[in-house]
């Protein structure tokens, strides 16, 4: 009778190893708040992480996901993140943005049980919080690159003037030290003398201003565009169209917005990133404390080449340079040294 006692009792011990952890929402089961530090709708990082975390939950009946949009006022976002996490509702709080570890740090002082993982930021050492940052000064340097090819070229729209564009919605660290200057690295690699147009929207919706700062930009002899500009980004997509003028696009496929102007889309997986995170998370073999890096080697950041609006658009010797380079930079080839953050 022990002899059967006993086997039982290791059977459960090993069934209960293959459950994921107990949760807040039951055992086995992942309840989500994805908490967006904006508004999804015009924002490519935004809309790839809801939409992996709600194509996960689609394939997981015991995941529920609750999408949140705290709005533009960042002075407001720490008081709703500790409203939504006080009920003890969420066992994972996901998000995308610089800024929010140290946001989610001072909401975890007064939650201790609440988890946290944010992308596209870094923070090492706290326990409740897991980080994953995209290299931005790599994805900068080969879209730069290909600004620079395009802005010393014969195409219709590019001039003598060797000037690239950027667009900001607003100022923040990783933009100012990463983003920025890896675009201008890249283009100067191509030729030293190009320059660059920095200007600031003052916000992540107000297309008008893009636009007439596009204009502008475009009267002081920029060809070519990239942007960090949310929404307001259609403003430069209109005003390039209008005025003549070429463009890249940062994290995701933007070509049929404006084909002929818009000829490179880097390639941000950040859908594939959130529905890895939470299938850790699911099987509680979620790491916390810490941050890794992730770029186009791990498979995180990449160019769309095979749209008409790169192929149709671009000389072949310009494609047949940057597929090389881009290339290179897949394998890890491209050496760099990005500034500290």
């Amino acid at each position: 009778m022990k002899k059967y006692v006993i086997i039982i009792l290791l059977f459960c011990v090993l069934l209960s190893g293959c459950r994921a952890k107990d949760s807040k929402s039951g055992e086995g089961a992942l309840s989500v708040l994805v908490y967006i530090t904006g508004v999804t709708a015009g924002s490519p990082t935004y809309e790839l992480l809801a939409a992996g975390a709600q194509e996960f939950a689609a394939e997981h009946s015991n995941v529920k996901v609750t999408v949140y949009e705290a709005g533009f006022n960042q002075a407001e976002w720490e008081e709703q993140l500790t409203s939504l996490v006080a009920g003890g509702e969420y066992d994972l709080v996901l998000g995308s943005n610089p800024s929010l570890p140290e946001i989610c740090a001072n909401v975890g002082t007064k939650f201790p049980g609440q988890k946290f993982a944010i992308t596209d930021a870094s923070c090492e050492g706290n326990p409740q919080i897991s980080t994953w940052l995209y290299n931005q000064y790599e994805q900068s340097l080969y879209l730069g690159y290909l600004a620079g090819l395009v802005t010393t070229s014969a195409m219709p729209h590019a001039n003598n003037s060797r000037r690239i564009g950027f667009i900001a919605a607003q100022e923040y660290p990783l933009l100012s030290r990463h983003i920025v200057p890896g675009f201008l690295e890249g283009a100067r690699r191509v030729d030293p003398r190009i320059e660059l147009d920095f200007r600031v929207i003052g916000n992540w919706i107000d297309a008008n201003k893009a636009a007439e700062l596009t204009s502008s930009m475009i009267t002081a002899g920029v060809d070519v565009f990239a942007s960090i500009a949310g929404g307001a980004a259609q403003g430069m997509i209109r005003a390039i169209k209008d005025g003549g003028a070429y463009a890249v696009f940062y994290n995701i496929n933007e070509y049929q917005a404006a084909p002929g102007f818009i000829i490179g889309c880097g390639l941000m997986q950040q859908k594939k990133l959130a529905k890895e995170i939470l299938a850790d998370a699911l099987a509680g073999k979620l790491q916390y404390g810490a941050s890794k890096l992730v770029g186009a080697k791990e498979g995180y950041l990449d160019f769309i080449a095979d749209d008409p609006g790169y192929r149709d658009y671009l000389p072949d010797d310009i494609q047949q340079e940057f597929n090389a380079f881009m290339n290179d930079i897949r394998l890890g080839r491209v050496e760099y040294t990005a500034p500290p953050l």
